[in-house]
């Protein structure tokens, strides 16, 4: 007697598959697509799904993210968070994975919002306009409604110069003149963003300054500068610290974390922010310096 061969499940569901699978109405369905909250991709004009990342999905869900073993944090590129994670993932071993991707504020937020990141690292302009502009920032997402702003610290923030150029000035309207090269960092970086705010100021534009290197990270701003690749560019005093560089400061600014709930509460980013509030965060910190740790872990906004 043949055995009875049972047909293969579609590796990708329709829209009406995905509805019936998840026994939902298939308006349900492209309300979740639309809040970029369900694994989803359109192909010849059809959204499709992936069965294995709903799978995957549903059991995240399922358990609020608590069970999860990875910690990935896109966004804004920082020396102290940089350390503090590699730090981490020496002591956690192979148990889990813990990343840290800089991509600058506005790409980690699109990698949040597409659900290909736990966490993004942002920073947006002053200190004092942050409690405002960090969540007028987040509204332009769609699933901002389930983010949370957690505050992960201040920093100094300003330009970071070359010692021979800052020996022959500290003068920050000086250093607008085309004699000096300058590392831009790429459009919807924090860094770039507080920039362009000082070159308005000025009367200036991004297009006024000499500039052959564009850096996607602080580092990379730091070390063109350090190569003698460029003599100024926008970061914090950490970064400069950490090479060696001058730094003139501009003020200072607040670098948040942006997460949804679920992982707010989930063990190993709990664990990251025991780790910057620990003796070992707050020496490091006076070390880079440029710190202020003192609203470390506190909800900003989003508990609603």
């Amino acid at each position: 007697m043949s055995a009875v061969m049972r047909p293969m499940p579609d590796v990708f569901m329709s829209v009406k598959q995905v509805a019936d699978y998840l026994h939902l109405n298939e308006k349900k369905v492209y309300a979740l697509i639309n809040e970029g909250t369900i694994p989803a991709t359109k192909v010849t004009g059809k959204w499709m799904f992936p069965r294995e990342l709903i799978d995957r999905w549903m059991l995240d869900s399922a358990h609020g993210g608590l069970l999860t073993d990875r910690l990935v944090i896109a966004g804004s590129d920082d020396p102290l968070l940089y350390r503090l994670i590699n730090s981490y993932a020496r002591d956690i071993g192979s148990q889990v994975l813990i990343s840290y991707t800089s991509t600058g504020t506005r790409l980690g937020l699109d990698l949040l919002q597409s659900q290909r990141a736990d966490a993004c690292g942002i920073h947006w302009g002053p200190a004092n306009e942050s409690h405002t502009r960090h969540p007028a920032l987040l509204r332009n997402y769609a699933q901002h409604h389930s983010w949370v702003l957690i505050r992960a610290f201040r920093r100094e923030q300003g330009l970071i110069v070359s010692p021979p150029v800052l020996q022959y000035t500290q003068d920050v309207k000086e250093l607008f003149d085309r004699q000096f090269r300058w590392a831009l960092r790429q459009n919807g970086a924090g860094a770039q963003r507080y920039l362009l705010e000082i070159l308005s100021k000025h009367g200036l534009t991004n297009s006024s300054l000499k500039s052959e290197v564009t850096a996607l990270t602080e580092r990379e701003a730091a070390s063109a500068i350090a190569m003698d690749l460029a003599d100024v560019a926008p970061g914090s005093r950490s970064s400069a610290e950490e090479f060696g560089l001058g730094f003139i400061s501009l003020g200072w600014e607040s670098f948040d974390f942006v997460l949804p709930r679920k992982i707010w509460f989930r063990r190993l980013f709990q664990d990251l922010l025991d780790r910057l509030n620990s003796r070992e965060g707050h020496e490091l910190a006076e070390d880079l310096t440029g710190y202020d740790l003192t609203d470390c872990g506190q909800l900003l906004w989003g508990d609603d």
